[in-house]
């Protein structure tokens, strides 16, 4: 019996674990807003007020990542650097690849749904991103766009 949980545990737990395929890249398209990171020793550094979001545009595996910063009319404003991006699968789980002119960088993928994303890095720190909602701080009563 020992033997049987020895064996099946793990399986379960990689059962489990979510995984983000292909089909699932298009929830990634739109602003972002980080709610904390995870540090490697587990200390959590929490964001409760953004002043930039990251807003991502990702066609057949390939796009871009910029920054963005919402406007009091419930837009948002991106700003000038993009940073390029492809995203890459191996051993069953999803990469991003980032390039500018100045460096190369990944994070993987952890979990990617239509309101959430988690990302790791090189260094271990995870990365939990909301999906940014925008904000009409007019109060005309109208809805943003």
């Amino acid at each position: 019996m020992r033997k049987l949980l020895l064996i099946l545990f793990p399986i379960l737990l990689l059962s489990c674990s979510q995984s983000v395929s292909e089909d699932d890249l298009q929830k990634i398209n739109g602003y972002w807003e980080i709610e904390k990171v995870v540090m490697p020793n587990g200390d959590e550094k929490d964001f409760s007020i953004n002043m930039t979001y990251d807003y991502f545009e990702i066609k057949n595996n390939s796009g871009f990542r910029r920054k963005g910063t919402p406007r009091f009319d419930g837009k948002f404003e991106g700003n000038d650097v993009v940073e390029q991006v492809d995203i890459q699968f191996s051993d069953g789980k999803a990469f991003i690849h980032y390039e500018t002119p100045f460096m190369k960088w990944k994070e993987e993928i952890v979990s990617l749904s239509e309101e959430k994303l988690v990302l790791i890095n090189t260094e271990n720190k995870e990365y939990h991103y909301k999906r940014a909602t925008p904000i009409n701080l007019y109060g005309d009563g109208e809805a943003t766009k």
